[in-house]
């Protein structure tokens, strides 16, 4: 078995457990031993990450080819509409090639904890909510998508990776469970000797 724990990581807080600079880290929430990010959250995002004490389910929650959905609320500037939900899922040109949602729904404000500090709203604006499905995790991939099609994003909270969502945590929160981990990758191996050739023998 192993220890999978899910954490609501706050604004503005580090998804590692050091930093010279002394900003805040998951060392500020999570005093268990020996667990590890299982992919990142940004500095600036907010919302669910998976730690975990064993190497290999680490390795497979963070690799894509398993498919583990990642679900985003994303609040942008401007009154979003259906047509840029249907241009992220088709595809929009990032500096890295092209990218694409798995799903894309326009969003009711959801019922989320205050941030801190607040977003910075401009007057005579409109802001918009966006439910965004990825199965993929480029850098800053939700905020480069959002804008590529007019809508900057201005809070962004993961509340889904897989089967595992962030349910009622509030920042700072963890919930740990044990679940079943996978059976270790083995590494073919590869003999460097080569093959004796045939002699032939002259009489």
């Amino acid at each position: 078995m192993a220890t999978l724990v899910l954490l609501n990581k706050p604004f503005n807080t580090l998804s590692q457990f050091t930093d010279s600079s002394g900003r805040a880290t998951l060392r500020d929430y999570i005093s268990a031993p020996n667990l590890y990010p299982a992919g990142r959250l940004d500095y600036d995002s907010e919302g669910l990450l998976l730690l975990t004490d064993s190497g290999p389910l680490q390795a497979q929650l963070s690799d894509p080819r398993f498919g583990k959905h990642k679900v985003y609320w994303a609040q942008v500037e401007g009154a979003a509409n259906a047509a840029q939900c249907r241009q992220l899922c088709s595809g929009v040109p990032l500096k890295d090639g092209i990218a694409r949602a798995v799903a894309c729904e326009l969003l009711a404000e959801p019922p989320l904890w205050p941030r801190t500090p607040p977003i910075r709203e401009r007057r005579n604006i409109p802001t918009s909510w966006l439910t965004i499905t990825l199965n993929e995790g480029r850098n800053r991939q939700v905020r480069r998508m959002t804008a590529a099609v007019g809508l900057p994003t201005l809070r962004l909270v993961r509340v889904a990776i897989g089967d595992w969502t962030l349910g009622e945590l509030q920042p700072g929160e963890s919930l740990s469970l044990n679940v079943a981990a996978p059976p270790p990758r083995h590494r073919r191996q590869t003999s460097s000797r080569r093959a004796p050739r045939a002699s032939v023998n002259k009489t």
